[in-house]
């Protein structure tokens, strides 16, 4: 409510500089056209027509020839509109000097913010970052830069990206940038100290959000993992892990790649714990289901507490706070959110 105020307020003092220049150049229409009517006796869309075509020097031809009154309210209009003209000028100039289309172009952004849904809110672009960035907009993901270089800041928006100017450790800044509606937030800020203070503001303005941190050592990723973030990546040790993986495995992380650059993606499936839930299904094995015929997706691994079932067999039962890892293209895996109804906790993608 009160950020509504402060927007009709902010609307209001932006249109409070026009106010003079509209009125003066509606109220030289209106005379002008009178004076046509009063001395021509022309209706009044041509009396308005004259002076429009007076005001801005188009020069056509008069309605009808113009008497000797006529031709004086002529000249009346001329210099009606020269000094409309040049107020509008002066004004247009100390508004530029006031920084007035800065605040325009402000309001347009916060304006978009708040339209934002289901966004991903990158902290920081730097390296790390303009890698995240162009890989979300590869797969069409709405994103928002928090970055508070100003340098940054411009190589982000030639890339189309849309960016606030702020200090992401702030929650004011994170409460514009959507926290409480964003699908995640990804903090690749330079140092630990940085990441840690926005992840533990983050938790504690949405504790449902998503929270992926950058981490330069063990001792950090350990200590963002305590103050809420879902999953901590450190740069290195994941550059060392797929360097290996590709030297003993190369064909699988080829595979990765090309899923990375197809349509197809990974899911969670998260099933409720409430029993009830489940009785609607007459058998929860993966075969009495049939998941994968009616919609397509492959169940590719089910977590049940501590346990991970991988590749998990026909006979594998779903039950009460399971999760499930599915496989497939976007309308594959919205058909077996359909399948599972009620039994669904939560949907949330990870790839």
């Amino acid at each position: 409510m009160k950020r509504r105020i402060f927007f009709s307020l902010m609307l209001r003092d932006l249109a409070k500089p026009w106010l003079g220049p509209s009125f003066s150049l509606a109220l030289l229409l209106c005379l002008g056209a009178f004076g046509y009517r009063l001395t021509e006796g022309w209706d009044w869309g041509d009396c308005l027509w004259m002076v429009l075509i007076t005001i801005s020097t188009i020069g056509f031809g008069e309605v009808e020839p113009l008497s000797a009154a006529g031709r004086v309210v002529t000249v009346l209009i001329i210099g009606g509109g020269l000094v409309v003209v040049q107020l509008t000028i002066q004004r247009l100039i100390r508004l530029f000097e006031s920084g007035y289309f800065r605040r325009m172009s402000e309001l347009r952004f916060r304006r978009i913010l708040r339209s934002m849904q289901d966004h991903v809110i990158l902290c920081g672009y730097g390296r790390i970052g303009k890698e995240i960035a162009e890989q979300l907009q590869a797969e069409k993901i709405s994103i928002l830069v928090v970055e508070l270089d100003a340098v940054r800041k411009d190589a982000a928006e030639e890339k189309g990206f849309n960016v606030l100017l702020a200090d992401a450790t702030l929650d004011e800044t994170l409460l514009l940038a959507g926290i409480k509606q964003c699908r995640s937030l990804v903090v690749t800020l330079p140092n630990d100290a940085s990441n840690l203070y926005v992840v533990l503001s983050a938790r504690g303005l949405s504790p449902k959000c998503r929270l992926i941190a950058r981490a330069e050592s063990e001792e950090a990723a350990n200590k963002l993992r305590l103050a809420g973030a879902s999953v901590v990546v450190s740069p290195y040790v994941a550059a060392g892990r797929t360097m290996a993986a590709t030297a003993l495995r190369p064909i699988a992380m080829d595979f990765l790649d090309l899923l990375a650059g197809s349509q197809c993606e990974i899911e969670e499936f998260l099933l409720t714990n409430d029993l009830n839930k489940f009785h609607e299904f007459e058998n929860r094995s993966l075969s009495g289901l049939e998941l994968g015929r009616q919609s397509g997706a492959m169940v590719l691994a089910i977590r049940d507490g501590a346990n991970l079932i991988t590749n998990p067999s026909s006979d594998v039962e779903i039950g009460p706070g399971q999760l499930l890892i599915a496989l497939g293209n976007k309308s594959q895996l919205l058909r077996l959110r359909e399948l599972l109804g009620d039994a669904l906790m939560n949907v949330e993608k990870i790839n």
